[in-house]
């Protein structure tokens, strides 16, 4: 039998998924089951969270890998935790190296983009931690689906296949990428959707890495390998950077929106976006449903002015030329409500580049919760992997800027503007939950309209992310999905937005959604509509 895998011409429903004691939602299926594995075998949440991350790295390879960065919002026992495990630039680079490469602006590919990762560091601190089982239980689904394969999910396999086109046009040859054509294309060409694929190396390393606890890919055999990689190649990454690593406890940072407290990991993340754009949007009242046009312009408008002034503001705390406070106070607020009007502005331009991220939400019967993101930023990332180990670098440090004036200009050291941003909901003291839209500069779009498809429109998870999205690109450009009711887009644009349909949802973000029920403690999920997403329960 032969199927085309990506044609779905016939209307389909999901339903919220409804469990006790424990759920994943994820992406990928089989990392969702992942999850829920190691949750009966002893695991809470956190060991959840962890097994679905590293099962991931194997799993969803065209949007994370065992070289991404991570952050985290944990709830237990009635409290809040952010974990921050996005890397520093390495010591040696600067501006000036950067530009005697011949480089105006931070490359996308190759060694020169790569930060520190900090997944790794993630999964065993979080353990340590918050866990109840060893590390080596948490990786061991990763590590047989490393070892024994599995078969490609369709979206998975589209993504595949447009990255390994990409690649081959872009690198052709070049001695240091192919370790990453023998790793995810090994036959010369992409997987097929329902080809079955594993990697030795993969294995190899979520191995070593789960029995030393993550030191030896800071601090042991693994931190070798990359350090001689990137000395080969001209790279920056050294093992005294890895060494001198470690992920970072931080203080989440809120706004009250409509009674329920909307928490976001501080910057260097973005996250500090969605909370402005729904302290800017909270003066409105949107009363009249989701179709109503003032609603979605005052949204639109209220997401531009957030962005641009994120943009502008955005990279580690102490070089930002406005505080958190600042930019979260309603007086700031009122300033940026201010300069909505009837029409489309346009703001301080910019236009926001494509991101490969995965999202996952777990919960327990205690009452723990996670809410996990995990990225190589775009796709495939730097198109580095370390030979024979299935460690596939991150780019994240083609958003530094080259303008030393800049706030978020490249430093040794530095962390850069990120990204990746996992969201949490609570109302008084209960959790409601976590969740988060994957995709680049989307997410703190997706977190909005998340956000706002609950508190204002009462649509339950999985109908809340079923729902068609907006995205604004720049200038007065916003793309919306093809399920986007006709009349509204056209309304839109006779305010003087340029509206543009997308064929493929693909880039409107891919979120997943836990709440609990205060009074039954029932759980109730759902998964994304646009990928390959699955909700695990238990």
């Amino acid at each position: 039998m032969q199927f085309d895998h990506l044609s779905y011409p016939y209307p389909s429903q999901r339903t919220t998924t409804f469990a006790k004691n424990g759920m994943v939602a994820t992406s990928q299926p089989l990392a969702a089951q992942a999850g829920i594995e190691v949750m009966k075998k002893g695991g809470n949440a956190i060991d959840a969270a962890i097994a679905t991350a590293a099962a991931l790295t194997v799993l969803e390879p065209t949007s994370n890998g065992i070289g991404s960065d991570a952050f985290a919002l944990v709830w237990v026992k009635g409290k809040l935790h952010g974990l921050n495990a996005s890397g520093p630039a390495p010591q040696s680079i600067s501006i000036d190296a950067v530009k005697e490469q011949g480089n105006e602006t931070m490359p996308t590919f190759g060694w020169t983009p790569v930060t520190v990762p900090g997944a790794p560091a993630a999964w065993a601190e979080l353990a340590k931690k918050f866990g109840k089982l060893p590390l080596s239980e948490s990786l061991a689904p990763a590590i047989a689906y490393a070892e024994e394969g599995y078969p490609l999910s369709p979206v998975l396999g589209k993504y595949w296949k447009l990255a390994t086109k990409k690649f081959q046009q872009l690198f052709g040859d070049e001695e240091v990428y192919q370790p990453w054509f023998d790793t995810f294309a090994p036959a010369g060409k992409a997987p097929e959707i329902g080809e079955v694929w594993r990697s030795e190396g993969h294995a190899s390393t979520l191995r070593k890495i789960a029995e030393t606890n993550g030191e030896s890919f800071y601090r042991g055999e693994l931190a070798e390998a990359m350090d001689a990689y990137s000395r080969k190649h001209g790279g920056y990454l050294r093992k005294e950077d890895l060494a001198a690593y470690h992920p970072e406890w931080v203080d989440p940072i809120k706004v009250n929106y409509r009674g329920y407290d909307v928490w976001e990991i501080p910057p260097n993340g973005q996250g500090i976006v969605a909370l402005m754009a729904l302290n800017i949007a909270k003066g409105y009242e949107f009363t009249k449903g989701r179709d109503d046009l003032e609603s979605v312009h005052q949204q639109i408008e209220a997401m531009k002015l957030a962005f641009t002034d994120g943009k502008a503001f955005v990279t580690e705390p102490a070089d930002m030329p406005l505080t958190m406070e600042t930019l979260l106070s309603e007086e700031y607020a009122q300033e940026r409500r201010n300069k909505i009007g009837s029409e489309a502005i346009t703001p301080e331009p910019y236009t926001p580049p494509a991101g490969g991220t995965v999202y996952l939400a777990t919960a327990d019967g205690e009452g723990n919760m996670v809410s996990f993101i995990q990225s190589n930023y775009m796709g495939f990332g730097s198109g580095i992997v370390v030979p024979g180990t299935g460690i596939s670098l991150q780019n994240r440090g083609h958003d530094f800027s080259l303008d030393p004036t800049h706030p978020n200009a490249l430093k040794p050291g530095k962390k850069t503007y990120h990204t990746i941003i996992p969201g949490f909901m609570t109302k008084g003291d209960e959790a409601i939950g976590p969740f988060g839209v994957m995709g680049g500069y989307m997410q703190p779009q997706g977190h909005m309209q998340v956000v706002m498809n609950t508190v204002d429109y009462g649509l339950n998870p999985q109908a809340n992310l079923d729902a068609p999205r907006w995205q604004w690109m720049k200038d007065k450009t916003v793309l919306v999905e093809s399920s986007f009711p006709s009349h509204l887009a056209q309304a839109l644009a006779r305010k003087g937005h340029n509206i543009q349909v997308a064929l493929d949802g693909g880039g409107f973000g891919r979120g997943q959604i836990i709440w609990r029920d205060p009074s039954t403690g029932v759980l109730m999920g759902g998964t994304e509509s646009r990928t390959d997403g699955s909700v695990a329960s238990w």
